[in-house]
């Protein structure tokens, strides 16, 4: 299987990779594997995937989870090593193409005082279900990956 093949099977395209990347074939490693476990278990129960209802949360601590990825994305790759490319390789993607443009916009939002308000607060609310849509796709992308039963979908959503 080649990289992109993966992207299309967990329905993450659209993505912006260079040609010789996506062509690359998929041979995950143990540290791969690992890795893609430490982080599926830190989406997994985070807002990243789990529902937000309107009555419920406060956007800055929901932001603030988000924004946590990144430094916990580092410290995965770093405790897994040089082993662990496929994983790095999708992760930064991920990070860079799919969570920064998210947090860079209503980090400095929410730094303007935008989460004070209701109509933000709606709009933050909706951008953040956008995001974990495709941050789902990830976790189960992940899953696959470490080889675990994928949990997404354990709990039904409140509706």
């Amino acid at each position: 299987m080649k990289i992109k093949d993966l992207f299309v099977k967990w329905n993450l395209t659209g993505l912006k990779i260079k040609t010789p990347v996506l062509e690359m074939e998929w041979k995950p490693s143990t540290p791969d594997k690992d890795a893609a476990w430490d982080m599926y278990v830190e989406l997994l129960t985070r807002i990243t995937t789990q529902p937000l209802s309107d009555d419920d949360g406060v956007e800055q601590t929901a932001l603030d989870s988000v924004y946590t990825l990144f430094a916990l994305t580092r410290q995965t790759i770093k405790a897994h090593g040089r082993g662990c490319i496929e994983f790095t390789r999708i992760a930064v993607i991920i990070l860079n193409q799919v969570v920064r443009p998210f947090t860079a916009k209503w980090h400095r939002r929410s730094q303007n005082g935008a989460l004070a308000s209701s109509d933000q607060c709606a709009e933050f609310r909706r951008e953040l279900h956008a995001l974990q849509v495709q941050l789902i796709n990830y976790t189960r992308l992940l899953a696959d990956l470490a080889g675990v039963e994928d949990l997404t979908e354990l709990e039904p959503e409140d509706t």
